[in-house]
């Protein structure tokens, strides 16, 4: 469950690891399988044990040693939990998607997914060849985003779909675009990021209707996939922001 993909989706569980994600899960009302935690816990983590014993959660301590050879931080602090695999449902008018493309880097999705959820995106949907979004590292890396963000894995047929019963426009981040400074991003979209190994798909390339562009000022030719889809997505929050769209 704490490495491979297809036992997560088999067991319909995946690890959730340290006292701000448990917090962000319980906030959220998360459905838990079950927790594990190891003394000289501190004081908000022994305060949110309490909260998931209130919750009926079965709590179970354990020796460190055990919790941190179970953990893939470097440092355990003291707690785990297993919880359920929920989809959240796709809003039925959506006018804000991303579509992390062929991202392998947990890094970078988990930055996009963090992103994503502070910037309105609302669904994330991961095309074939994009890293399992809840990986442990990329959990971590979402700081909460899983608990709050329609995160669904589907195929590219499966998109197109959504994609036109929300009548959404396409833009793929690609470095030779239109700079998105001149671009209208106020509308229905779904932004698409491709991976930086070998950018976006030819599935991605001809679903976009327009390739966008960050404008760079310094000598830096490029940005990685994280930052430069969190731009993107900020770009779209400030022109919709101007003209009052929400």
């Amino acid at each position: 469950m704490l490495g491979r993909a297809k036992e997560r989706r088999e067991a319909g569980k995946f690890v959730v690891e340290g006292v701000r994600l448990l917090e962000e899960a319980v906030i959220s009302n998360w459905g838990f399988k079950f927790a594990l935690c190891a003394d000289g816990l501190s004081e908000r983590g022994e305060a949110l044990i309490k909260r998931l014993e209130d919750r009926n959660i079965e709590v179970e301590k354990v020796e460190s040693g055990l919790l941190a050879s179970l953990s893939e931080t470097e440092t355990s602090q003291g707690i785990l939990a297993v919880v359920e695999f929920t989809e959240l449902s796709i809003p039925a008018s959506p006018n804000f998607i991303l579509i992390p493309d062929q991202i392998r880097d947990p890094g970078n999705l988990g930055t996009l997914l963090r992103t994503a959820a502070a910037a309105g995106v609302q669904a994330v949907l991961l095309p074939p060849e994009t890293t399992d979004a809840f990986a442990p590292k990329i959990v971590r890396a979402g700081m909460g985003a899983h608990f709050r963000l329609p995160i669904h894995s589907i195929g590219w047929e499966e998109i197109e779909q959504v994609c036109k019963s929300a009548k959404l426009q396409v833009y793929l981040a690609d470095m030779e675009g239109k700079s998105c400074w001149e671009t209208d991003l106020r509308q229905p979209l779904m932004l698409i990021v491709g991976g930086e190994a070998e950018g976006a798909s030819e599935e991605a390339r001809k679903l976009a209707i327009e390739q966008i562009s960050i404008p760079m000022m310094g000598k830096m030719e490029s940005l990685n996939a994280g930052v430069a889809g969190s731009v993107l997505m900020f770009e779209v929050v400030r022109q919709r922001s101007v003209s009052g769209i929400q």
